[in-house]
């Protein structure tokens, strides 16, 4: 992961969440309350002083009701592309990355990323907006899944549906897997 693309994607978060916020009228005070992540946590987000996590975007995005592509992608959804192999690269998060395939789109209310899991990394989740589902069709390796409280394994080709309105987790099996997440929000 290079120094540029962490740099990236933590000024596109940053210039995001200053706008959600702006547009809702919202203090720093009422975000962290609506989010779950710390007022001085979130400043330092904003200002781009602090690369979050994973983890911690999936909080800030489902507290202000917005999708997950939206902190990464830049300009229209249905019109977004990269460069193969450019992945939305997290300081905080190495041995996860994130492609952004289809930012989110709100007619149809589903966003479209594919995931790698390095090293044997597990990775948990809190619960996002009710009604959430991720569609998992697993590419290369072996997934685990966690839902129910309960870990279910998939091998390359097959697929599941996670109820992700509930905590729930990933762990890559064999040291890189990937995935494609296919993510519907109700309307």
């Amino acid at each position: 992961m290079s120094r540029n693309a962490s740099n990236r994607v933590s000024q596109r978060v940053a210039n995001r969440l200053k706008m959600v916020r702006q547009a809702r009228a919202l203090s720093l005070d009422r975000a962290a309350a609506q989010t779950g992540v710390s007022k001085a946590m979130l400043g330092q987000i904003e200002r781009g002083e602090s690369s979050p996590t994973i983890a911690t975007l999936w909080k800030i995005a489902t507290g202000l009701g917005t999708s997950f592509s939206s902190f990464l992608s830049e300009g229209d959804a249905l019109a977004h592309s990269k460069e193969e192999g450019d992945s939305d690269a997290f300081i905080n998060d190495t041995n996860m990355k994130v492609k952004t395939l289809f930012a989110y789109n709100c007619e149809t209310g589903f966003e479209v990323f594919e995931l790698q899991l390095l090293r044997c990394h597990e990775q948990h989740s809190s619960a996002h907006q009710l009604g959430v589902l991720e569609h998992i069709h697993v590419t290369k390796g072996t997934l685990s899944v966690l839902q129910d409280g309960c870990w279910k394994t998939y091998e390359a080709g097959s697929q599941c549906v996670l109820h992700a309105d509930q905590p729930h987790g990933y762990r890559d099996e064999v040291g890189d897997t990937r995935f494609i997440v296919v993510i519907h929000y109700p309307m």
